[in-house]
């Protein structure tokens, strides 16, 4: 019966660690979690652009009717971003994998 009882004030001690170090996790990544949300907001428009990907076509078409020096720079622009965004995988799967 001893044991019983040295067990569950263990368990009451780690549920109370768990907490404390869930509540120290928060307070520390409180200020990155609008950053983090923007770069998740990022990504899933990055998901749903690769998904239908007759938006990014219809876009394109319409910039090039309107403005063809602008579509050029545009699309120098979109290749920039693509490079950055590509580049920016890659170290971050470094730093995760």
């Amino acid at each position: 019966m001893d044991r019983i009882v040295q067990l569950q004030r263990r368990r009451e001690r780690l549920v109370l660690m768990a907490a404390a170090q869930r509540d120290a996790v928060a307070r520390d990544f409180g200020p990155l979690e609008r950053p983090f949300a923007l770069a998740d907001s990022a990504v899933s428009a990055v998901q749903y652009l690769r998904a239908h990907p007759g938006f990014v076509v219809a876009g394109i078409a319409v910039i090039v009717v309107l403005r063809p020096r602008r579509a050029i720079a545009w699309v120098s622009r979109g290749i920039a971003v693509w490079r950055g965004y590509r580049w920016a995988t890659v170290q971050v799967r470094r730093l995760v994998g």
